[in-house]
Parts: structure tokens; sequence; C-alpha cells
């Protein structure tokens, strides 16, 4: 590692390895100045190839602003993606707000790298892992517990209209914009910093290697810079990281476990306590699961009849882990309500206030889908021990 010349901005990292140079430009996500940082480094270096901190699906977002409007909410909620896409949201709609505040506008210093690639004919490389994936390991290594309290945390922070403090800003400007979002968590639970942050440092460090040219500028947020220094001289397969690793015996086992234990119990009442007994024990799980699924669904403010249908359906979907309450009254709720293209167009803004947002079709079919689930599987926590005692 080389003494930074002085014709270069202090947030440049030098690393000359295997016959390629890295300029690794460490910067804050919501700084004016970073972005005039990425412009005087590549006007100094003339790379032949400028990194950014994205990936292809958040790459577009910015690019194309309109890439809403060709959402298949349907397919969303088929696909399991429903939780995903409003996490997506409630980040941009976070740092929607805190752009206005500081007029910076979010990601500006990623922009200026694929701008600046654009304009000198160097080659651009989106070298973040795809938040899709991202998202889906930290939910994976998750107890429901935690699952609960982070749906908590993103719902809630949909609704908040804080002003960002100035102390809070200069904690933002050294932090990830995802740790940013899941940072009370992260600190409560390790598991989440080593999936969205220690992971993401090596992945960013292995793609930067893997990218063509001699001469590399990257930028990337400065809380991965120490990380990816650590780890950029070791050659680290993607594979594990690039993906979903695959699931435990227990995690394909429990699913299944849970309605045989249900069956298990109510077929115990009728022999043990007769029709009686029985017919109790299935009133309970069938109200219990029944109501909680349906409060989740009014709370989102549904359509009456989605109500009804998560009723109906989260005492048969929690016997059946292949289907979820939740993905049922979603798409009830947008055969009743479907949304129109100027509603998806409308959906980044109307997360910034709780009467846009609950009033938007879209946001509250994810909502629908997202609470649904969610008072269905409290339900059945609830039910199980409650049939037992009896």
């Amino acid at each position: 590692m080389q003494e930074e010349p002085a014709t270069w901005p202090s947030s440049v990292t030098e690393v000359a390895l295997e016959g390629k140079t890295f300029y690794i430009v460490g910067t804050a996500h919501v700084s004016a100045q970073s972005v005039q940082d990425v412009r005087d480094t590549v006007a100094a270096i003339h790379p032949d190839t400028i990194a950014i901190e994205l990936c292809e699906p958040r790459y577009q977002g910015m690019v194309k602003k309109d890439a809403w409007k060709n959402t298949n909410i349907l397919q969303v909620i088929r696909q399991k993606k429903a939780m995903f896409l409003l996490a997506q949201l409630v980040m941009q709609s976070f740092y929607r707000r805190l752009g206005r505040q500081l007029e910076v506008e979010p990601g500006a210093e990623m922009m200026m790298g694929a701008q600046c690639a654009e304009e000198t004919g160097a080659r651009l490389e989106l070298i973040d892992r795809r938040i899709d994936i991202t998202l889906k390991r930290v939910w994976r290594h998750l107890s429901l517990f935690q699952r609960l309290k982070l749906m908590g945390v993103l719902i809630l922070s949909v609704f908040s209209s804080d002003e960002i403090g100035k102390e809070d800003i200069e904690k933002l400007k050294n932090q990830d914009q995802l740790e940013t979002m899941l940072g009370e968590m992260g600190a409560a639970f390790p598991e989440i910093k080593k999936r969205l942050i220690d992971e993401r440092d090596v992945y960013l460090a292995q793609k930067l290697r893997q990218a063509p040219g001699e001469r590399i500028v990257a930028v990337v947020g400065a809380g991965h810079v120490p990380g990816m220094l650590a780890s950029i001289r070791s050659d680290v397969p993607l594979v594990e990281l690039d993906g979903l690793p695959p699931p435990s015996t227990w995690s394909k086992v429990w699913p299944w476990l849970i309605p045989a234990v249900v069956i298990a119990l109510i077929a115990w009442g009728f022999v043990k306590g007769g029709p009686e007994q029985g017919i109790d024990s299935i009133l309970i799980w069938v109200l219990v699961n029944g109501a909680l699924s349906a409060l989740g669904a009014a709370l989102a403010l549904a359509h009456p009849l989605t109500i009804l249908t998560a009723f109906v359906a989260a005492p048969i979907t929690s016997l059946n882990p292949m289907v979820a309450a939740g993905w049922v009254a979603g798409l009830m709720e947008a055969w009743l309500r479907p949304p129109s293209v100027a509603d998806f167009e409308a959906l980044p803004h109307a997360m910034e206030h709780f009467r846009s947002f609950i009033r938007n079709p879209v946001a509250r079919i994810l909502l629908v889908v997202v609470l649904a689930n969610l008072g269905s599987s409290i339900g059945t926590f609830v039910a199980i021990p409650w049939i037992a005692a009896r």
C-alpha cells in the first residue's frame, strides 16, 4: 500500500495487487463532498474500470425511475417476495427523507461513478451482491422472534416522520445504507451484521479483484473499506456467498411437524375426551388462527372480503406449509382492488406518509400479505399450547 498522492482526495486508498491497482474511494452515502471526491478521483486516475457498490436491481431502480410501473404484484405474491419488496420500499423511503433534509440525492456518489464511466469510456462494474439475496440470507438466519421484531421495525419506520438529528446524520455518513436501516437489529443480533456487512465486505473485495483493467476506481461506502482491505488479498470463492445455503434437515421437517402435531392433538381430544373435546379443539384452532390472521388484514385496512378470506384461509393454510394465509389474502385484495399503473408510479412517494401509504393499493396489498401471515403465525403458536393444555 502506497502513500496517497496529494492530488487525490483523502478518502482514497490505493492497493496494488497482481498487476492491478485499485483506488478505493470510501464515500459517505449522504455527503455532497463524496460526490465530488468520486469525480476528482476519476479525473486524476483515468481508470480502465469504475466499480460501484450497487447490484443490478438497485442500479436499475436508480436509473429507471419509472421501473415500479412494470411490477407484477401477483407475481410478487406468488414468488414470496412481498416482504422483501416492502423492505426495499422502506429503505428507499428512509433515504428519500434523508436526502431532502440534506439536499443530497441518496446514492448520488454511486451514480456519479456511473456517470464518470459513461463520460470517460471506462467500463462500469456493479460489485455488490443482489439485495434480494442479502435480505434472504439475513431472513433465513433469524429466529421467529427476531423475524417478528424485524418486521415491526420495518413497518413502524414507514410511519415515522421524525427529522434526522445532526448527530445521527454524522453516524449515517460512515454506515452502509442497509446497515443504517437495520442498525438496531444488527447491534442486538450479531447474525444480522454477519450477513449484512461482513459477508458483503468479502463479496465486494472479491468482485473488485475480478474486475477487468489495470487501473480500477472503486466507489464504496466508507464503512466497507476496512473489511474489504482485510480480505482483498485473499482469493475467496463466491459460490457460497452468492446464493442461499441449502435448507437444513430440521428446516425441511418442522413445517410439516406443526400440522402433524395439531392433527394429533385434535385426534387425541376425540379419543380421550370424546366428540365435545375434539370439537372444542377444532374451534380453538379455527377461531384463534383465523381471528389473528383476519386482524392482521384488518390492520392493513383490507377489503371486508379480504379480511373474511384471511379468517377462512389461515386455519387451513397453517396445516399446509406450501401455502400461507397472507398469500391468499393478498391475492384476494389484488383481485378486489387491482392496482393501476399510476398506483405503482406513486408507490415510492406513498411510503413517506401514513395516509398516502395506506391508501395506495399496492402498499396495502403488501401490508395485507405481511400482516395476515404474521397473525396466522402468532395464532399457530397460541393455539397449539392452548389445545395441548386442555
